[in-house]
């Protein structure tokens, strides 16, 4: 069926009610109508490339699930295609939303089109990192029209959201220079495009042209991710003049790509003590109109390598408890080395923790009601069923059958102590016979 709009956003201005919107207000429990509206305003977006045909899509935004994100890809020291593909295949089946494909090396567009070809879930790119490689030049030789040349690439390719690090002007990055930092840019893509502007004294080409980066992801109905350049790499660098320069710039551009009916997510901070996450939420929401908002934790201590998907599920549940709308998986790898299966298992339950978290505090529908079901199963002592509704549903069956008791109704914890199993018991009128 051919569409007669550009964009999701350009259709829910016009009242046309895309399959895309149909089927995320069917998976939010929410009427196509209401969904319509909030496309309209900015505050959730669908990315959904035209081109990417094997999409389920999913919302992001006000009022709906907190989603979450895995970042793969192969790099020069851990090129193993087949591997990465591999952790697309996983991450689906453990329900992530999104997969950000974060190739730096060698054959990132036949790595970009297979992920498209098996990938239900939502894809997104950070174009700076593929352009080094794509056109074969030095970072200081790159021109505008470079850069431009990938990005149309990636959507042409059918990359649903990508994070463009329009953000940081001269004049934010001159912030960084009069304000130093502990842990400098942490941003790789920021780090590459301030390194650019400082080599060859230009503007950053993203924020320069973004015009015409707007025009490409108008044609193609892709998402622009605007980039955090600026985000803290550690808790001391947090809601600093850098951090809080490009906030106020990425609101204006958010602005800017909405009057072309471009879909937006604004991108947030990395590491912050527990005590600024919610003040920062607030300021994004502000700042950039209610934009949804898609955070890399954000860590609360930079004292756990190691351990940093714990770190991470701890700031991400009260960074979407306080607004946030889209949460990228931290794995235990992080700041380490590349992650493998096991990491990125690790790294998506930790997130999903956190989202659901989230998503009970800010009442979303249907949150509660999933931990009333699982409350309901162990008043019942129903294994089966709490195996059925658990998160993820191997490792508590691997526990259980690790450590058989000697009553089906109990585990080896309490035995015949068991509070659950004894009230139920004198609850009935029974003996509890101990």
């Amino acid at each position: 069926m051919e569409r007669n709009y550009t964009t999701q956003m350009d259709a829910a201005k016009r009242g046309i009610l895309t399959p895309e919107i149909k089927t995320v207000a069917e998976k939010e429990n929410m009427s196509p109508e209401e969904l319509m509206e909030l496309v309209a305003k900015g505050v959730v977006a669908i990315p959904a490339n035209k081109n990417h045909k094997t999409l389920s899509p999913e919302g992001i935004g006000q009022g709906l699930r907190t989603k979450i994100n895995v970042n793969l890809g192969i790099s020069r020291d851990a090129a193993d295609m087949d591997l990465e593909l591999e952790k697309v295949r996983t991450a689906i089946n453990m329900k992530a939303e999104a997969i950000m494909d974060l190739s730096n090396y060698g054959k990132t567009h036949e790595m970009r089109k297979k992920i498209l070809e098996i990938s239900t879930a939502m894809l997104g790119t950070v174009p700076v990192y593929d352009t080094i490689g794509y056109c074969e030049k030095k970072l200081k030789d790159i021109t505008k029209d470079d850069f431009l040349r990938v990005v149309r690439q990636h959507a042409e390719d059918g990359v649903d959201f990508m994070t463009i690090h329009a953000g940081i002007n001269r004049a934010t990055a001159q912030k960084v220079k009069d304000n130093r930092r502990r842990m400098n840019i942490v941003s790789r893509g920021g780090a590459l495009l301030f390194a650019w502007m400082e080599m060859t004294g230009n503007e950053n080409p993203f924020y320069e042209y973004y015009d015409e980066v707007l025009d490409i992801f108008r044609e193609y109905d892709v998402t622009i991710s605007l980039g955090d350049a600026c985000r803290p790499g550690c808790i001391d660098d947090a809601t600093d003049p850098a951090q809080i320069s490009e906030l106020i710039v990425l609101g204006e551009l958010t602005r800017r790509a909405w009057k072309k009916d471009v879909q937006v997510m604004v991108e947030g901070p990395g590491h912050m003590a527990l005590n600024e996450i919610a003040a920062n939420m607030i300021a994004e929401k502000r700042i950039c109109s209610g934009a949804p908002f898609y955070v890399l934790g954000p860590l609360v201590t930079d004292v756990a390598p190691g351990y940093d998907h714990i770190t991470s599920a701890i700031g991400g549940a009260v960074a979407a408890a306080n607004g946030a709308d889209f949460l990228c998986y931290v794995t235990p790898a992080e700041h380490l080395r590349l992650p493998d299966l096991d990491d990125m298992r690790e790294g998506i339950i930790a997130s999903k923790i956190a989202a659901h978290a989230a998503d009970i505090a800010k009442g979303v529908k249907g949150a509660r009601e999933w931990d009333n079901k699982m409350s309901d199963a162990r008043r019942e002592i129903d294994w089966d069923k709490m195996f059925e509704l658990a998160l993820d549903p191997e490792k508590p069956k691997a526990y259980r059958a690790s450590s058989v008791p000697r009553e089906e109704n109990t585990c080896t914890m309490c035995g015949e102590q068991c509070a659950v199993k004894n009230m139920n018991k004198i609850l009935g009128g029974e003996d509890i016979g101990i």
